[in-house]
């Protein structure tokens, strides 16, 4: 029988994983890559410890989100009642978004292009309109694409249950066996990603159109199902446990592959296609061999409950959804200041946090706030109780 406890050493990766997901994307401000905003300090060391990041950070994010995603449907009961419950606290988040969060992103992109008026004239005159404007593409969802997959793969796991559930379960209980056997927890995966990545590289170009984007979804959906089989399906932990020291040798290789391309070829530089070849198939390889050696580590050493966890779990969302529009916002306002690398870092660190928090820490004490910002109803004001703090982990 599926274990049905909820896996703290998971909810522990899911907090780090996303508070890492903050710190890439301050790193993002000085790499030497494009994005929302850069500042004048950009740092080619950064290049390294970031292209290393890069391949299974959001692998990861929807792995961890396809093994809560199996435990939140277990609790709704039903596929239909799980699809509404993830309509509420997905779509509502992302519509909310959408309407108060993005405009912060877009209203600096159109700024760096010329754009002459505040913030205020941006939101209510010239965001509401779709194409093209001062060279930005309208309407968009920037990093809320997350959100738009996440519910995206939810709703086809909820067709796929609803309409052939007996065959899907027949087909999940021999790939759980065939998995089980040797190492092919190990190599089939890695085989089977690279090759879809390899293959879709030099026919799409990853980006993310939730209808264009299927470089992303070869990667992104077969790991949210990994985790979702997996919470379902605990004697898959037994080779993962087996052969993890064997994906962190390959995850090594396959990051110095990565780091290497990107240091002999930087910025818009164009590699041959055996080199753009190799460097797709080390990240895909990489993106599933990180993903097993966190889930071990976190399944070894980080399986223990803490006082703070329920509310860090529950404070995941909220700081996704404000995290990388107030980073956009402070670095807009801070760049006349010329301030020196190590302190704008900090006052980046330190200034989304603070923020982050206030947005989380607010909106959870206000009830109609709450569902806006992904957190479930709360019958009182006193300190969050575990039962509403676990109903809180959405991703």
């Amino acid at each position: 029988m599926p274990r049905t406890d909820r896996h703290y050493g998971l909810d522990w990766l899911r907090i780090a994983a996303f508070a890492l997901l903050i710190v890439y994307h301050i790193g993002m401000v000085f790499a030497p890559w494009g994005w929302v905003i850069k500042t004048s300090h950009i740092i080619p060391a950064l290049i390294a410890p970031m292209s290393l990041l890069t391949p299974w950070r959001l692998a990861l994010l929807f792995a961890v989100s396809g093994y809560a995603s199996w435990h939140l449907l277990a609790k709704s009961g039903s596929a239909g009642g799980f699809l509404r419950s993830r309509n509420v606290r997905l779509l509502i988040p992302l519509a909310f978004g959408m309407v108060a969060l993005v405009p912060v992103e877009m209203w600096v992109r159109v700024m760096d292009r010329g754009y002459p008026h505040g913030l205020i004239q941006f939101w209510t005159h010239d965001y509401w309109r779709s194409g093209e404007f001062w060279g930005r593409e309208f309407p968009s969802w920037e990093h809320l694409w997350f959100v738009a997959y996440l519910w995206t793969y939810t709703a086809i796991l909820v067709a796929g249950l609803a309409w052939c559930r007996a065959p899907i379960e027949r087909v999940t209980a021999w790939l759980v066996r065939w998995l089980t056997e040797g190492w092919r927890i190990l190599w089939a995966p890695v085989v089977l990603l690279a090759l879809a990545k390899v293959a879709l590289t030099f026919l799409v170009e990853e980006e993310h159109g939730l209808f264009r984007d299927w470089a992303g979804h070869a990667l992104y959906l077969p790991m949210f199902l990994f985790g979702f089989v997996l919470a379902g399906s605990p004697k898959l932990w037994v080779p993962l446990q087996r052969w993890w020291r064997a994906a962190l040798a390959i995850a090594a290789v396959s990051g110095a592959i990565v780091v290497a391309v990107e240091l002999t070829f930087p910025g818009e530089a164009i590699p041959p296609h055996w080199v753009m070849a190799a460097e797709r198939g080390a990240v895909a390889a990489m993106a599933w061999t990180m993903t097993v050696v966190l889930f071990v580590l976190a399944d070894r050493y980080w399986n223990r409950d803490h006082r703070w966890r329920k509310t860090f779990a529950e404070a995941v969302f909220p700081f996704y959804l404000a995290h990388q529009p107030v980073i956009v916002l402070i670095t807009w306002y801070t760049l006349p200041y010329e301030f020196p690398a190590p302190i704008e870092f900090a006052v980046l660190i330190t200034g989304t946090t603070a923020i982050c928090a206030a947005f989380y820490l607010i909106g959870r004490e206000i009830g109609w706030l709450r569902p806006l910002i992904g957190l479930g109803p709360r019958s009182d004001r006193a300190a969050i109780t575990p039962a509403a703090a676990e109903r809180g982990a959405v991703l």
